[in-house]
């Protein structure tokens, strides 16, 4: 039996303690070995509760325990490249959160980072492990849609009070958090970047990447603050490199009692329609007899431990990697896009400021 992997997380809060942590502590070759929280009755109370040895108030207190090899960096957006930076700098393998980074750059310069140390990188995107995205996923890039031409996302959950800064703590999962957000931290421009684009949008980014493989091209954006600081409301048209086009329309201001996220691929042969958010996978042939996958059990809808596990999976394996951080950056580059054409009006190229990977997606 091999040594079990030594874990560290950056940024202990409110997403960390509800799904990283213990998706750590269930994995077999896992053992959780420090946290890190910037205030320090908090990082000792998180310790305390989930079995870790060491509490940190900061990354490079938890970076020089003996042993780490593993970091979850679940801080606030803001922290994510410094953080990533970090920890990627001294050869660690890393699962960050979403949204990866703030910026294109930022994203790309921590795959680099990760590639120079041959270190397992990875992007939070539990959406990327259901049966249903495994076997869209197929379906797509199999050719069994035929040539794919359009896609439309509808993207919504209710995180309106989080994108405003209203500290009214409701649940947004389906469980009782052992903490709650911070506030600020997604309203907060500073660190949160944006809001619904960088909050949500991101999720539907790296899917569409995740999916098909393609990166996008073009990015026209519509955003409406609703009087917020921050975006509520955002429309995204996309031409994907693929020639393929893309339409993203997202909100966090809908009903504490319903959550959409559909998806509909187009291709020359088939369709293909997904309802994530009740576990529902259709495809249905141009010609020919509709094909109905079995609905999704309710905790396999949205697997919030899988990422943390597959970070050890795939340090074991890296074939096993199922959401590499590249698919982070393919979302950056939708969402820098969509803030740079919603500020200026105008169509935005990606090419004009993205750099481009070397990895192949």
């Amino acid at each position: 039996m091999p040594d079990k992997i030594k874990c560290g997380v950056i940024g202990a809060g409110w997403w960390a303690t509800f799904a990283h942590i213990p998706a750590l502590l269930s994995h077999p070759n896992a053992e959780l070995v420090a946290i890190q929280n910037n205030k320090p009755e908090e990082a000792q109370k998180i310790a305390h509760d989930f079995g870790a040895p060491f509490a940190c108030t900061t990354k490079e207190e938890l970076l020089a325990i003996e042993g780490i090899s593993a970091i979850v960096v679940s801080s606030s957006p803001g922290l994510h490249f410094q953080d990533g930076f970090a920890a990627l700098s001294k050869g660690k393998h890393v699962l960050i959160e979403k949204p990866m980074t703030l910026t294109v750059t930022e994203a790309t310069q921590l795959v680099n980072l990760a590639e120079q140390h041959g270190s397992q990188f990875l992007i939070s995107c539990p959406w990327h492990y259901t049966a249903h995205a495994t076997e869209a996923q197929r379906l797509i890039r199999q050719g069994e849609i035929g040539h794919l031409r359009m896609i439309s996302i509808l993207m919504t959950n209710p995180i309106g009070d989080l994108l405003r800064g209203a500290d009214t703590r409701p649940t947004h999962t389906n469980r009782t958090p052992y903490m709650h957000p911070r506030l600020g931290t997604y309203s907060d421009p500073k660190l949160a970047g944006g809001g619904q684009i960088y909050t949500q949008v991101c999720h539907a980014a790296a899917y569409l990447t995740f999916l098909t493989g393609a990166r996008p091209a073009e990015v026209f954006a519509r955003f409406h603050n609703d009087g917020a600081v921050l975006d509520i409301y955002d429309t995204l048209d996309l031409r994907m490199t693929d020639g393929s086009i893309v339409t993203i329309a997202s909100t966090g201001a809908t009903s504490l009692g319903r959550k959409d996220f559909e998806v509909r691929v187009f291709g020359t042969k088939a369709v293909i329609f997904l309802d994530l958010w009740r576990g529902k996978l259709e495809f249905v042939p141009l010609n020919g007899q509709p094909r109905s996958y079995p609905d999704l059990d309710a905790d396999a809808i949205y697997p919030h431990f899988a990422p943390a596990r597959n970070l050890i999976d795939s340090i074991l394996n890296p074939d096993c990697n199922r959401s590499p951080a590249n698919l982070g950056v393919a979302a950056m580059e939708v969402v820098e896009g969509a803030c740079r054409s919603a500020s200026s009006g105008n169509n935005i190229l990606v090419s004009a400021f993205a750099e481009q990977l070397s990895c192949n997606l």
